[in-house]
């Protein structure tokens, strides 16, 4: 519905627009525009057109019941387009609104993007994780752009007298190709807005053939020139008048809560004005604050030292003997063991009793932070039943939930600006660090920003869970493998959520373990018991890292031990194309997709091994001390191969000279965005597999900042890294991107240094294993 004309339907809109009234002129005056139109187009439902169903509407909130995307013309022909979901690299706020400046027929010289609020009965799910905007997205956007297309033709068709049939939107004009007449977007945006919104029956969608912007790889990020100058704004950069700045001492324990303290050398620090208690909440409490002593001062760093001086004494409570050498000794006893079966084929027990040969490998990956750039950082504003939150979240709509059922207020009356984010990989879902700004906030009576340092970063954050895979692979006497007992064994997010969890949910499993694709008659998935001692979260990739690390070293030891190529094993694994069934998985979970839209097929995953082997040089030649490494993996509905070139001096040094990288994301929007998730990838992924380790000891986090936790530096990164796009069919549904190329750097990374120096690598990271 054409929201000019329908007052009633703008309730929330007024917030964004920053206007009191409903009526049209103050609309356009709220967007900067002197005239003009606003469009709200109705997400619509996707039978109609689409030739694939997502799950999409299974999102909390839904993201196709009732979620809004605004477009607006100015006279001068200015399109401003709003994005829902939060920037942090991935270039979705660049993407989704070209989706829609594609379908419009939009110059986008002369589109402009503005950033949504937190308001998921608007948008609906504002959840920027799980690499699924571009495949939620890409439909509804099209069909909203389409719908502005269609009321702009109809107003011009109008205006000349002539049948919309004659008219067509062509590069921000609606031309009449009969009699040569053409008129702009902007003049004719104030008939376009009396328009109504076509219905999905009667939208006609672009020929991807006419596409201008998408899949061309033209378009950069609109936001690259403002972060590369230094002008864009992060959270850290808001400033509002008479605000406090605060720090936390959270319990360095989880769990662990304030016995007491004594604040009165931090109050003597120039410039602190207050110590206070924090509230904290019993874990496992989702993402409310751990609580703790929080110094409040007229700066940052006044609030800093103030808290260093503080004398608190805490209660550690139950997780304050956590040990992570003694917990991994722990994980690894009960993958000796049988667990909870999750997926079972065959007859695996007498399989392997019967195999001529039983290979065997435990792989370990310890606890991982996450470690943007950016750390945690928020600033809110509460007065009275009011609360506005100004930050770096991944998900605005659940930061505005979280915040209001916490304060005891309506949603309607928390407002959520989202800022840039400088990294995110799951860290930035979970709001306790905007709760607890809004909780300083309504207790000061003042605009608060609490600023996370890096050791809170590190030692107060998400981590993602410790892992012991275990894998039992038999093989008759020509070779081929007859049976596949994987056993994981890794605290679950759910302990987050709930108390004594001890299995990792559905979603965790279906990441690699029970949607193993390979064609083995034996296979048996297993789940033993893990307590979690640490606050479990969203990591890039989550449990694809260690699962993907696991079975693609195993796939490179049965190699070896068969004297096969790597590349052919792997090959012969996959087997022949074929949609994957799991009739024997209860509540398999395929990435929240449906799996006639999304399923397993081996054909996909075959193509990318291929594409990249033959791309990527499998098999060339390699100087003295290099190696070649190969691994393939299928996460968030994506396909992904890698091959991995080491060089390993005789001292141990590791570089990695080049990368290949092979994806099949299906429908994609914008190539130079995915080149460069790849690339990040590759970095991420070597980052973690060369140094990532976070330890505790007296359940405390023994690592604060990047001297005891490192990122890789430049001139650690891989020297080249090749990324080649598998194009799509003419159906094929988008998939993920920002994810998926982490999980297979891993193991192609140490299949190639075994290729390179005969040392088999099962635990990571790889610190000082290859020294001599």
């Amino acid at each position: 519905m054409n929201i000019l004309t329908n007052p009633k339907k703008l309730r929330g809109f007024e917030r964004y627009v920053k206007v009191d009234n409903v009526s049209r002129r103050s609309i356009l005056k709220g967007l900067g525009l002197a005239g003009g139109f606003v469009l709200a187009a109705p997400v619509m439902s996707r039978p109609g057109l689409a030739a694939y169903q997502t799950g999409a509407d299974k999102m909390p909130h839904g993201t196709v019941v009732d979620p809004r995307v605004f477009v607006a013309i100015a006279p001068d022909g200015i399109v401003t387009i709003v994005a829902h979901r939060a920037e942090m690299g991935t270039g979705v706020r660049t993407s989704l609104p070209m989706i829609v400046a594609e379908e419009m027929e939009a110059d986008w010289s002369r589109v402009r993007i503005q950033q949504a609020h937190g308001d998921e009965v608007k948008f609906g799910n504002q959840d920027t994780d799980g690499s699924r905007s571009t495949r939620h997205y890409l439909m509804p956007m099209r069909q909203i752009g389409a719908s502005a297309r269609t009321m702009l033709e109809a107003a011009a068709a109008k205006r000349w007298g002539v049948p919309a049939t004659e008219v067509k939107a062509v590069n921000h004009e609606v031309v009449h190709s009969a009699s040569g007449r053409r008129i702009g977007f902007g003049d004719l945006a104030a008939d376009a807005a009396k328009e109504s919104v076509p219905s999905v029956e009667g939208l006609k969608l672009k020929d991807p053939k006419d596409f201008r912007y998408l899949g061309k790889g033209q378009i950069s990020m609109v936001d690259l020139r403002d972060i590369t100058v230094g002008t864009a704004r992060y959270g850290a950069d808001v400033r509002l008048p008479g605000m406090k700045y605060a720090v936390i001492a959270r319990p360095p324990v989880t769990g662990g809560k304030v016995v007491s303290f004594d604040g009165a050398a931090a109050m003597r620090v120039s410039g602190v004005e207050k110590v206070m208690e924090v509230k904290g909440w019993p874990w496992p409490s989702k993402f409310q604050p751990l609580g703790g002593v929080a110094v409040i001062a007229r700066n940052t760093g006044a609030a800093i030292k103030g808290r260093d001086a503080l004398k608190i004494v805490w209660d550690d409570g139950a997780n304050g003997k956590y040990d992570s050498v003694a917990y991994r000794a722990e994980l690894e006893e009960a993958a000796r063991k049988p667990g909870l079966v999750v997926r079972k084929e065959g007859d695996v027990d007498a399989a392997l009793k019967g195999a001529d040969k039983v290979i065997v490998g435990e792989y370990y990956l310890p606890h991982l932070a996450h470690v943007a750039m950016e750390t945690p950082v928020a600033v809110a504003d509460v007065k009275g039943d009011k609360a506005e939150i100004w930050g770096p979240v991944q998900s605005a709509g659940g930061t505005r939930e979280d915040v209001a059922k916490t304060l005891g207020i309506p949603q309607e009356n928390v407002t959520v600006n989202v800022t840039l984010l400088g990294g995110g990989f799951g860290r930035k879902s979970k709001c306790d660090f905007a709760i607890e700004a809004a909780l300083l906030s309504k207790e000061l009576g003042a605009p608060v920003k609490v600023q996370w340092t890096r050791e809170d970063d590190v030692r107060n954050g998400f981590l993602h869970t410790v892992s012991v895979e275990r894998i039992e692979a038999g093989l008759d006497k020509s070779g081929k493998v007859t049976a596949w007992r994987h056993r994981s064994v890794a605290p679950s997010i759910a302990s987050t959520f709930a108390d004594k969890t001890v299995h990792q949910a559905p979603f965790e499993l279906g990441m690699g373990l029970v949607d193993m694709p390979f064609e083995i008659a034996n296979v048996q998935c297993e789940n033993p018991e893990a307590a979690a001692h640490a606050r479990i979260g969203w990591f890039r990739s989550v449990s694809n890292i260690p699962r993907a690390f696991a079975v693609q070293s195993m796939v490179a030891e049965i190699a070896q031990a068969t004297k096969r190529d790597p590349k052919d094993m792997l090959l012969e694994l996959i087997g022949a194309p074929r949609i994957v069934k799991l009739d024997s998985v209860k509540d398999l979970w395929n990435y929240g997709e449906p799996y006639d839209s999304y399923p397993i097929d081996t054909a996909r995953l075959r193509k990318v091994v291929e594409l990249v082997a033959d791309k990527g040089g499998w098999g060339r030649s390699v100087p003295k001390g290099h190696g070649l490494g190969i691994a393939a993996h299928r996460s968030f509905v994506s396909y992904i191969a890698t091959i991995v070139e080491v060089a390993v001096d005789d001292k141990g040094k590791l570089t990695v000279p080049r990368v290949d990288t092979a994806i099949d994301c299906g429908t994609y929007v914008n190539p130079e965005r995915i080149q460069s998730q790849i690339e990040g990838a590759a970095i991420m992924g070597m980052s973690l597999a060369k140094h990532g380790a976070i330890i505790f000891k007296d359940g405390k986090v023994q690592q604060g900042n990047f001297d005891d936790f490192p990122v890789i530096r430049i001139d650690e990164s891989p020297t080249i890294t090749n990324v080649y796009i598998v194009p799509p069919g003419p159906d094929t549904p988008p998939s993920g991107v920002g994810e998926p190329g982490v999980p297979p750097f891993a193991p192609a990374l140490i299949n190639a240094i075994f290729a390179a120096t005969g040392k088999r690598i099962r635990a990571l990271p790889i610190g000082k294993q290859l020294e001599a």
